[in-house]
């Protein structure tokens, strides 16, 4: 049975929701962060936030292990957050910063880490699904024991290397999660008015292992991950998770979002998956300090690190064109 069709809530562990919490805090509040930063022009480029949608992040991040994998979207800032990226390095990044993750260069829809397996956000709808089947391949060549992760959003489901991701990694076994965040919206249309066809089916046509979940439940999203990376780890092919949460800002940072309905908007705060989880945690008897507690430490870490992205040096222009070309050699006569 699919978790996003349970009725009977259940009482969550306080210790894991706790650590669930403290990473969907953390996204919120560096995304928070960077809306403040973006609109002081402190950061350079769009950003697409994922504010709303944090429990998959932490959801999914808390099902992986170390030799894991993924590849992420635009809105990616979330998953590479709950993988465990430096937060100092993150904002450097972010705001353009010679100590940045990548030097400055690539910036939000670009961040990457392979040390944590981070193989990059991408600006295009899409094409980290490819990137990430092809880190599966190579999770089973070498005998890894590790799984890759493909964030998409549901705008992606119109994509072709979506479907020919699907026909590839059934036929190979491949370990992949495909983890698709349907918000509802493609960029700024309804998804219903850009893909004729259900996810569902979509696996189900390839003969791939498909659930949905309530993607606003973090607890429900962990347990679903955690089942389908066993899964994915026994061999057994790949497997596509869809979560159904809510985009609570625009498709970009400054978007007016005119075509969305003022009713579903002023609903979005009762959908929030951090009240959720702390009325969940209340639920579990955890003291309101506890959770303002990690509010707080959150709060002054994020702080800190923008403070210090704020005092690192600008990268040099001359320095632009690094890591791009391999330099020449000059062949000796022989």
């Amino acid at each position: 049975m699919n978790a996003a069709n349970r009725k009977t809530p259940r009482k969550a562990p306080a210790a894991p929701l706790l650590d669930l919490y403290r990473t969907m805090a953390l996204v919120r509040e560096v995304e928070q962060a960077l809306s403040r930063l973006f609109a002081n022009s402190e950061v350079p480029g769009f950003i697409h936030l994922s504010l709303g949608q944090e429990a998959i992040s932490a959801g999914v991040a808390s099902a992986l292990l170390p030799q894991d994998s993924l590849a992420t979207t635009h809105r990616g800032h979330g998953h590479v957050l709950a993988r465990g990226i430096d937060v100092d390095g993150f904002f450097k990044e972010i705001m353009g910063r010679a100590g940045g993750l990548c030097r400055g260069r690539g910036g939000s829809m670009h961040v990457a880490d392979l040390s944590l397996g981070i193989l990059g956000a991408n600006g295009i709808v899409g094409a980290g699904i490819p990137i990430a089947l092809g880190s599966a391949i190579a999770h089973a060549a070498r005998g890894t024991g590790g799984v890759a992760v493909a964030f998409f959003g549901d705008g992606a489901m119109a994509e072709g290397v979506l479907h020919e991701t699907l026909n590839m990694a059934a036929l190979w076994k491949t370990p992949l999660l495909l983890v698709c965040e349907n918000n509802g919206w493609s960029e700024f249309s309804p998804t219903s008015r850009q893909f004729a066809a259900k996810l569902e089916a979509l696996a189900k046509a390839f003969g791939i292992a498909y659930e949905k979940v309530d993607g606003n439940d973090v607890a429900a999203v962990a347990e679903a991950a955690r089942a389908a990376t066993a899964a994915l780890r026994e061999g057994r092919g790949p497997f596509v998770l869809e979560c159904v949460t809510h985009r609570v800002r625009g498709h970009y940072e400054g978007d007016a979002q005119k075509y969305r309905d003022a009713d579903e908007l002023q609903g979005l705060p009762a959908k929030d998956p951090l009240a959720r989880a702390r009325a969940a945690l209340a639920q579990a008897g955890v003291p309101d300090a506890e959770v303002e507690r990690i509010d707080r430490e959150v709060l002054a870490r994020v702080e800190a690190a923008i403070t210090a992205a704020r005092a690192d040096a600008l990268p040099l222009f001359e320095d632009a064109a690094g890591d791009v070309y391999t330099a020449a050699t000059q062949e000796t006569p022989a």
